[in-house]
């Protein structure tokens, strides 16, 4: 997954590697993420991959659900080399359906839609002995599981057994008699499945023999390996940071790799948070010991978004082309005063702090999945781009990057600090960015975020925000009638960003952060919470 000529990151050459292949299923993401919770490293790529252009074999292949029907035409089908590559292999719901087709087709329509709670009745074979019965190892004969689903099979592909009904699905589960091929119609990745997470442990490490060996620790070592050999004894890189978590790690796992030779710098863009330019000077600076450079250019942002009223990934392209440009402009100051310098070499390396979840978001499949939306940083950059990218958190999720950050020894504040996304306020203002919505949505965001502070719910909640909302409403203020601006609030709590749900305030939080932003921040006269989860929802308003 290399971009921009940097050397691939390649986890699997030192660990085990159980690869999920990707048919669309807004679970997908979870089957990669509960594998890494057992410490098993797993990487997902779409199911159109061929796997003769892999340059690595997997331990064991899983196959995604999905919400296609395997005998439609035009339905996404694995790539046939998957069942020559003699590693076991599960289907998960559609991938279930997928490994039927594959050996004869017998996938119809059910009679009806199977959605939510069922219980599972686990078939034994050869009186728990041998390898048809090593998936459901150690766990109870009747399971709570989460269905999902509206196709099944008509009947037992050959030389399959079943190892699993339900009252509704009378093959959710079959193994090859032979082969270590399984297949089950349920989603043991979500939480609905309580025991789902022993059944991939029981795939991944008992079937598989993947060594649970997939720590922070070791990919810290392996990273500032791959870093020191990719930019060479001389190079130099210049690192783009916002005083996030994802940024700040990754400039801590640069400076930890190439020491002087990282140059940090911080764009104001116009649209960062209240005073947010100054804290992150002082935190990464005094805290971290990061050289670190300041670049106000928000006028020049600002210029270049006014007039963007309805398109939010226009403000997407312009923040991330812009950012890249500054990036540049400031590389070639930082380049030729570094001239001259016996330990000084060019910097053709641009570093970036995007994560796996951004990744997954910006893939565009052609079939399985669609854009959800253009991450500034892996979807927004400039063709002509000078820099090439070194993105050393590529291959991880949120928690894994906090506890990355809890190994370089960075202080708990940041590492638990909440995402702030690349284009900054300028998605939180739903319409035209101008100076005075700024204004408003940075006011109304500090509020937010000092209530939540002050209530001892800032670790609970995984992301929060103000938005402002491009209508607006008549309210009361002074005794006179006032035409003003409303405020949207969101807080939600997650685990990976892929999914989220909002958070529970209480009606008293809610009463007093509104009061507070309507008395205290000019042209708002409305405060309204966004009770959306994700999906339908994004986090982020645009």
């Amino acid at each position: 997954m290399a971009t921009n000529g940097e050397l691939p990151i390649e986890p699997h050459k030192t660990f085990d590697t159980i690869l999920v292949l990707d048919f669309g299923s807004q679970y997908s993401h979870l089957i990669t993420r509960r594998l890494r919770e057992l410490n098993v490293y797993s990487e997902m790529l779409p199911c159109t991959q061929k796997l003769s252009e892999l340059s690595w074999k997997p331990r064991g292949v899983i196959l995604s659900g999905g919400p296609y029907s395997v005998y439609e035409e035009g339905a996404p089908h694995v790539d046939p080399a998957v069942f020559d590559l003699n590693v076991p292999l599960l289907g998960i719901c559609y991938g279930l359906q997928e490994i039927a087709w594959h050996h004869g087709k017998n996938v119809l329509a059910g009679e009806k839609r199977e959605y939510g709670h069922a219980y599972l009745d686990i078939q034994r074979h050869n009186g728990g002995a041998g390898h048809i019965d090593e998936l459901f190892k150690g766990l109870e004969d009747n399971l709570e599981v989460w269905m999902s689903h509206g196709d099944k099979l008509s009947h037992l592909p050959e030389s399959f057994v079943t190892i699993a009904t339900t009252s509704n699905a009378p093959f959710a589960g079959i193994a090859h008699t032979e082969k270590p091929y399984y297949g089950i119609q349920f989603h043991p990745e979500v939480t609905h499945t309580p025991r789902g997470t022993q059944l991939l442990k029981n795939f991944a490490v008992e079937i598989c023999k993947a060594e649970q060996n997939w720590t922070m620790s070791k990919f810290v070592d392996q990273e500032i390996t791959r870093i020191r050999k990719l930019v060479g004894d001389k190079g130099q890189v210049i690192g783009a940071v916002s005083g996030g978590v994802d940024s700040t790690v990754a400039a801590k796992l640069m400076q930890e790799a190439i020491g002087d030779r990282f140059h940090a710098v911080l764009v104001d863009n116009g649209v960062l948070r209240l005073n947010e330019a100054q804290i992150v000077k002082e935190t990464l600076t005094k805290h971290l010991g990061i050289n670190l450079t300041v670049v106000d250019a928000s006028e020049r942002f600002l210029g270049l978004l006014k007039g963007v009223k309805d398109d939010p990934e226009r403000k997407r392209k312009i923040i991330g082309n812009t950012f890249i440009e500054v990036f540049q402009e400031e590389a070639k100051k930082i380049a030729d005063t570094a001239a001259g310098s016996a330990k000084a070499g060019e910097i053709e390396w641009l570093l970036q702090g995007t994560l796996y979840p951004d990744v997954i978001e910006s893939i565009s499949f052609k079939g399985p999945s669609a854009t959800i939306k253009t991450h500034h940083n892996v979807g927004g950059l400039l063709e002509n781009m000078h820099l090439k990218l070194i993105e050393p958190l590529r291959e991880l999720f949120k928690d894994e990057v906090r506890e990355l950050g809890t190994q370089l020894g960075i202080p708990e504040d940041l590492v638990w600090r909440h995402p702030f996304p690349g284009p900054g306020i300028a998605i939180r203002i739903l319409g035209e960015v101008t100076p005075d919505q700024v204004r408003i949505a940075r006011e109304a965001d500090n509020i937010f975020i000092e209530e939540i502070k002050a209530a001892g719910l800032y670790r609970d909640i995984s992301q929060a925000f103000a938005a402002l909302l491009p209508v607006k409403a008549v309210g009361v203020m002074g005794d006179k009638r006032v035409h003003d601006q409303v405020i949207a609030l969101r807080a939600v709590q997650t685990t990976d960003f892929m999914t989220a749900d909002w958070y529970p305030f209480d009606g008293q939080f809610l009463k007093l952060v509104s009061r507070r932003i309507v008395n205290e921040v000019k042209g708002v006269c409305r405060v309204v919470y966004d009770i959306t989860s994700k999906p339908p929802g994004t986090i982020e308003m645009e």
